[in-house]
């Protein structure tokens, strides 16, 4: 489509793999961020092979490389450190490209340089917090303020409006102002790094315990391994029912070790000292596991949303980021052939909203890590070092299950190349 400009609200990862998709389409656009300064922050997140392969098409596999974990494999324990079910992830488990485990940050960052050099830097612009838009015949015109001092500072005129700014997205509420805040769960997590030495092969992810209590870990950084030590992304989750918990909760609240460590003294996984990985963390953050409920329709128009702005979900089967990849691709996939925006946007809603929704209400039955409390509810106590009161081909089914609903499935890979 030519000599279309658009209009991106929101300079997360989701919103700069949006800009170079449609960059790549030679579609311009214009990125607009809130903060004043973007910065590396966050700690692990995970590209399964579905999105990576996608980011490989944007020309970022290489700096992704240098930075990442190849993650080799996803097993699960119970808290006493005997194995549930273990797969292989990645090249280990025959796909053309790797599972990375990375984080958040540097991934942030390979996206920003990548935005600044092929957008321009004048195209990505900060301290520009979106606030309200109007559409006319032929375009749409957004309005941006100053988060701080609540003042415009200017204003965007495009062919279309993309909101990817976020589980609290200010476009998502225009268009459901009476939605509210996000679901919680029930569930608190803990999240820290700690550098120290490696637990198993030193690329390996695990998930143990169960749905009232569990630990997750994976190690995100490629500089660290090479100095023989893992950089590990960490998640302490537990059960807390109140909603005061989740109302009170403020995203940046330092999280304390005495809200959650005493819970993981019996523990004991054998291969990694649960301990240490606590005690030595460089930070500890504390937030609710929230969503939002799926929505009836995304697009009005010439606006859409995308990413967590359209269907943020629980951190189960570690898949939220590798969706939002997905929205961007196929949102500029069907742009370049269109010559009806507003059929493109709704054609791209088509797309992915059912199959998100999808992913979204599974992950609030938590996903593939439903091994866990399967075991949980049915063993009887006399497993040997691996699980045998659930059998592997029910386990595998689960897991395979949520494979073909999230679309990385081998199959689902290689008819999507």
């Amino acid at each position: 489509m030519a000599d279309v400009n658009g209009i991106i609200a929101g300079g997360g990862l989701v919103g700069l793999t949006l800009a170079l998709a449609l960059h790549q389409k030679g579609v311009k656009v214009r990125v607009f961020e809130a903060v004043k300064e973007i910065k590396p922050l966050g700690v692990g997140v995970n590209l399964l092979p579905h999105s990576v392969q996608n980011l490989a098409k944007l020309g970022l596999l290489a700096e992704i490389e240098k930075v990442a974990i190849k993650t080799s494999s996803l097993a699960y324990y119970t808290e006493d450190g005997k194995t549930i079910w273990r797969e292989p992830r990645g090249l280990e488990a025959g796909y053309d490209v790797p599972q990375f485990s990375i984080h958040r940050g540097d991934f942030h960052m390979i996206l920003l340089n990548a935005a600044r050099e092929r957008l321009g830097e004048e195209n990505i612009l900060t301290r520009h917090h979106f606030s309200d838009f109007t559409q006319e015949a032929d375009r749409v015109i957004a309005t941006f303020i100053d988060r701080q001092s609540g003042k415009t500072v200017g204003t965007a005129s495009g062919d279309f409006l993309v909101g990817a700014d976020g589980i609290n997205s200010r476009l998502r509420h225009l268009f459901y102002p009476e939605e509210g805040p996000p679901k919680y769960s029930g569930q608190m997590l803990w999240r820290g790094v700690t550098e120290m030495e490696s637990f198993l092969d030193g690329r390996s992810m695990f998930m143990a315990g169960h749905n009232d209590l569990k630990l997750v870990a994976y190690s995100i950084r490629a500089e660290s391994a090479a100095r023989g030590k893992s950089y590990i992304n960490w998640i302490a989750e537990r059960r807390i029912p109140s909603d005061l918990a989740a109302r009170t909760a403020d995203w940046n609240e330092t999280g304390s070790l005495e809200d959650f460590k005493p819970y993981f003294t019996d523990w004991n996984l054998g291969w990694l000292d649960i301990g240490k990985l606590f005690d030595n963390a460089l930070s500890i953050h504390k937030f609710p596991m929230v969503d939002r409920d799926p929505l009836p329709k995304w697009s009005f128009g010439r606006v859409t949303l995308m990413g967590d702005a359209a269907h943020a979900m629980y951190p189960n089967g570690s898949n939220g980021v590798s969706q939002g990849v997905l929205d961007a691709m196929t949102f500029a996939d069907l742009l370049e052939g269109a010559t009806d925006i507003e059929a493109a946007l709704l054609a791209y809603e088509e797309a992915r909203r059912e199959a998100t929704a999808k992913i979204s209400l599974a992950n609030r039955q938590t996903g593939p890590e439903l091994v866990m409390q399967m075991v949980k509810d049915q063993c009887p106590g006399t497993c040997g070092e691996t699980h045998s009161c659930i059998p592997q081909d029910t386990l595998e089914e689960v897991a395979t299950a949520y494979k073909k609903l999230a679309g990385f499935d081998k199959q689902s890979l290689k008819t999507a190349k």
